[in-house]
């Protein structure tokens, strides 16, 4: 993999301080964590820690980037149970080896600062653990207002990370107030496409120069395809997954904008076929009782996700907003061929016809016919074309540089200068 920093003396490159929402998976998380794994490996002080254990349940709708205090519903265990929690994030945490912070579900060993995500005691633990790094990477819209409030009158600068579709979160004019005080006190924006950034600095009237386009990315070892049908199978059993059916994953928060309902019509209109649903959410228990839903496997967030990619025929995307989704890239990557709603910039991940298929949003009767082309055609051709372009233009090591290039230019605009040497 490329790395133009590797010959760096010691001292001077930035610590970096990875803060996502929680330490469950989602696309903010997930990406944060391969970041975070990346740079440790390139040999650069890297950390990551969460604002809270589990999100509280909150109102349907799309998330704003603004501040909003969420109680902890879940259990706030230290280094013995499920999470570290801010007492574990020490400033040697920087210098660990670089898998010290590793475990099997991969954001489990995310330090927790709090039991709310804006809770005041989770913002002082932030403001003090953030004096250990040098630029701290907010991945996702609660990060964002967290850090814009602890980390005022420190030296400590941080960078938004927007993964979201900026025209669906400042959809009315007290979201865009909120989200531009919010980012002004950002040292940096990033997105991932162009058009993100336009939308960004006309919505937001930030400067020239602040909003930086990096696409999103996964690591693709952390994806591998099925090694063939025992390989299949044997990841459908550990799923407690029927082994000899046509099986479709769909993996999400099971949230207004990510319309589960729409992919149980669509399962509603293919007997054959079987939806393995991995996520949770404040619709769950009203999905589970759709018509369809018989035929349905609700495994709730899993820890993991490639075990479901390898188990999958094909994977179903049916949002009516999305930016780049990491799934998309997730299941490209482990050779999955996927059927999804043409929103947002999905047609960077889905090329329609080549790796998959792509369908106007709120069609359940196109998404059926589409998935089920998908499905009786060439789908290991689909999937080896999905993997080929997914690691052509999303696998990690190709944009870490960028990343690495844009936390030092931040740490030299802070100016606080490399750190003495021992």
């Amino acid at each position: 993999m490329p790395d133009d920093t590797s010959a760096d003396p010691a001292g001077t490159r930035p610590r970096v301080l990875h803060l996502i929402s929680e330490p469950r998976r989602g696309g903010a998380q997930n990406f944060a964590r391969d970041l975070h794994r990346e740079l440790r490996r390139r040999g650069q002080a890297s950390a990551l820690c969460a604002l809270a254990p589990h999100p509280a349940p909150r109102p349907a709708g799309p998330a704003l980037p603004g501040p909003r205090t969420e109680a902890c519903t879940g259990e706030c265990t230290g280094a013995h149970g499920a999470h570290p929690t801010a007492h574990d994030l020490r400033p040697d945490a920087y210098d660990a080896p670089p898998d010290a912070c590793a475990d099997a579900a991969g954001l489990r060993a995310a330090a927790v600062l709090g039991s709310g995500r804006l809770h005041p005691g989770t913002l002082r633990a932030l403001r003090a653990t953030a004096r250990a790094a040098d630029v701290v990477l907010a991945h996702g819209s609660d990060t964002l207002a967290a850090c814009a409030l602890a980390l005022a009158g420190t030296r400590t600068p941080f960078v938004y990370v927007s993964v979201g579709h900026p025209r669906y979160w400042t959809a009315n004019r007290l979201r865009r107030v909120r989200g531009g005080a919010l980012m002004h006190r950002a040292a940096a924006v990033t997105t991932l496409t162009t058009e993100a950034r336009t939308v960004l600095e006309g919505q937001f009237r930030l400067p020239d120069g602040k909003v930086h386009v990096i696409p999103n990315s996964r690591a693709a070892e952390s994806y591998p395809p099925a090694d063939g049908r025992a390989d299949r199978r044997a990841a459908r059993h550990a799923l407690g997954l029927p082994a000899d059916v046509l099986l479709v994953a769909w993996i999400g928060a099971i949230a207004p904008e990510k319309r589960l309902d729409l992919a149980l019509d669509v399962l509603d209109r293919l007997p054959d076929v079987r939806l393995a649903v991995a996520g949770d959410g404040p619709l769950r228990e009203t999905l589970a009782r759709h018509p369809a839903a018989a035929r349905a496997h609700f495994l709730g967030a899993l820890p993991d996700p490639a075990p479901l990619y390898r188990a999958a025929d094909a994977l179903l995307l049916t949002s009516d907003s999305e930016g780049v989704p990491g799934a998309l890239i997730e299941a490209a990557l482990a050779g999955v061929p996927a059927v999804a709603t043409d929103v947002g910039w999905v047609r960077e991940v889905v090329r329609d016809g080549a790796t998959g298929a792509l369908v106007a949003p709120g069609d359940p009767l196109a998404l059926a016919e589409a998935l089920a082309k998908v499905l009786a055609c060439n789908r290991a051709g689909l999937g080896a074309a999905a993997r080929a372009h997914a690691l052509e233009h999303f696998e990690l090591g190709a944009v870490v540089d960028a990343w690495q290039r844009l936390v030092a230019e931040v740490w030299a605009g802070s100016g606080a200068g490399a750190r003495p040497g021992p």
